[in-house]
């Protein structure tokens, strides 16, 4: 397995890998997967290397798994969005690889704190966000995607 940037289709199947995960698991509908198609479409189309980060796990063709930084807010806090991996590599250390890509490409460019928004019960995650140092800072009831959930949100103050 491999992390690197984008590659042609890498959009699409991160789109996919998050619709189909969060559908099954979940129960969110068509508008979370639009959503997460036109924000990260969004993010990609005024991407600048200097700031932002995006990175696929492939495996020949096939790609496994993604990890993007916003860094739109700076000076404020860069986010770290589109975070999958696919169910048949989930547990395998793709999650890792990708969160060490991120978080190293942050130093790298400066950016000094780091936030991510979840929700409750994605307890596997949450553990690597812990482990990464986030430290979780706010919780509201949330029914953006049509259940009801605890949006999350977790803050990392880097050091460089």
């Amino acid at each position: 397995m491999q992390i690197c940037g984008h590659v042609p289709g890498a959009i699409g199947r991160i789109v996919e890998l998050h619709g189909r995960y969060y559908a099954r698991e979940w129960r969110f509908g068509r508008y979370f997967e639009a959503k997460v198609a036109n924000e990260l479409g969004e993010l990609l189309a005024r991407f600048n290397p200097t700031r932002d980060g995006f990175w696929i796990a492939a495996e020949g063709e096939e790609i496994a798994g993604g990890i993007a930084i916003d860094g739109s807010g700076a000076p404020g806090p860069a986010r770290l969005r589109f975070f999958i991996v696919d169910d048949a590599r989930r547990g395998a250390g793709l999650g890792e690889q990708l969160m060490r890509a991120a978080l190293d490409f942050c130093r790298s460019a400066g950016h000094r704190h780091v936030f991510l928004t979840t929700f409750a019960g994605l307890d596997a995650a949450r553990a690597l966000y812990e482990r990464h140092g986030f430290v979780l800072t706010e919780e509201r009831p949330d029914r953006t995607w049509g259940v009801e959930l605890t949006e999350q949100r977790f803050d990392l103050h880097m050091n460089h």
